[in-house]
């Protein structure tokens, strides 16, 4: 949806993006809402009924006669409508200014509370884990101290699982941007979930437990100039996303006490469209509009900048619409296929990478292929490196989703 339609409640409409199932007792519905931007409301099944009708068409006066219809000539008295509206207004299940207001503040506030702590000091804790867990690469030290030894890192993959899940593999992750580059300024470029359009920016800045990380104006306007129209069309699609916000909330931690920095939060969505007539997508004319306008801003900052991949692997199992368990056989061939792709992705083969998942008509469900392949025409690394693989498996087989991290180099 490209924008909301009404100014007022006065023709009452339900925005997209709602779900409605029974509720536990008898004769209710639980309305609920996908971008979790409301709380989920319990009404009685009468007054889901009235509800339904809120189109965005009706008057109060003209919803009111409605339900005579449903009420064998009694109609709902004006009061009962007017306590339904200021009930859903209130969780912005209604479009109303007070939804816009909440999709266009400055400000975004944290939508995956629950995945980490809203107390600091015990979101801290759980970061911590991150480093210094099993298999984890301890602690970031200080800004630039392997950059002697290494080549300065160009681009990062991250996964975007939770964090409970994902585990060291960021942390592996968080550690190369802290200590191989010297940038200040992070281009995020993350798996979009929840929105139809390909690309999507928002100019807010993020909000965490940690505080405030400033999404750069003037980086967003040079994309926009070399990109055109289109990048601001659905308002949704940044409040509920996780794959932007897990990889600052890490961020903010790993650089804590060392340096502040600036994003560039772009969401890609899916690329099913060249998967299914094999077209590699820099042919997509707005594929290749993006990453041009990606390296014209940069090349007109005139500062270092280092690029974030938000993205996992495959996701197989019937929690995905597979029809078999997860085994081992699945796995191990699963695990095949993401050295492959890791191998294309370790060359900067974008291309390649692409071709490995169009090969198996992405039956794997690899999420990170449109910011993965965005980011590699974008930043232009000669080299990946992978730092962790990861993999979380149902232990009753219903789902697998794999995922990694990558350090590139200019």
């Amino acid at each position: 949806m490209s924008q909301l339609s009404m100014a007022d409640l006065s023709t009452p409409k339900l925005r997209h993006g709602l779900d409605a199932a029974l509720g536990s007792e008898p004769n209710t519905v639980i309305l609920s809402d996908r971008f979790r931007l409301g709380r989920p409301l319990v009404l009685s099944r009468a007054a889901f009924n009235l509800i339904r009708l809120f189109d965005g068409k009706k008057t109060l006066p003209v919803l009111q006669a409605e339900s005579a219809l449903m009420f064998e000539g009694n109609e709902v008295p004006i009061e009962t409508f007017e306590n339904l509206l200021h009930g859903l207004n209130e969780e912005y299940y209604l479009e109303s200014p007070r939804l816009l207001t909440r999709l266009n503040e400055p400000e975004r506030p944290p939508s995956c509370i629950g995945c980490y702590d809203a107390d600091p000091e015990k979101a801290s804790k759980q970061l911590r884990k991150l480093f210094t867990a099993h298999g984890g690469p301890g602690l970031p030290g200080e800004p630039g101290c392997r950059v002697a030894a290494e080549k300065p890192v160009r681009a990062v993959l991250l996964p975007h699982m939770d964090y409970q899940r994902g585990g060291v593999t960021f942390g592996w992750g968080f550690k190369e941007l802290v200590e191989r580059t010297d940038a200040t300024l992070f281009v995020i470029i993350a798996t979009s979930h929840y929105s139809g359009h390909r690309f999507t920016l928002t100019r807010q800045h993020f909000t965490s437990p940690f505080g405030r990380v400033e999404t750069d104006q003037a980086y967003i306007d040079r994309i926009v100039k070399h990109y055109g129209d289109g990048l601001f069309d659905d308002p949704f699609a940044h409040a509920p996303e996780h794959s932007i916000e897990l990889e600052v909330v890490g961020m903010q931690f790993a650089f804590a006490g060392k340096r502040p920095f600036r994003i560039v939060p772009l969401l890609v969505g899916s690329f099913f469209d060249c998967v299914g007539d094999r077209t590699r997508p820099d042919e997509r004319e707005d594929v290749a509009r993006m990453i041009k306008a990606l390296r014209l801003a940069e090349a007109e900052s005139g500062e270092s900048i280092c690029y974030v991949i938000s993205g996992d692997l495959a996701h197989i199992g019937p929690k995905f619409d597979d029809e078999n368990l997860v085994d081992d056989v699945i796995l191990k061939h699963s695990r095949t296929q993401d050295d492959l792709l890791l191998e294309r992705a370790s060359a900067a083969d974008a291309d390649g990478y692409f071709d490995t998942i169009a090969a198996e008509n992405d039956a794997r469900r690899i999420c990170g292929l449109p910011p993965t392949y965005v980011t590699l025409g974008a930043a232009k690394p000669t080299s990946g490196k992978l730092l962790h693989y990861g993999r979380f498996v149902h232990p009753e087989g219903f789902e697998s989703v794999s995922f990694a991290s990558m350090a590139f180099e200019w």
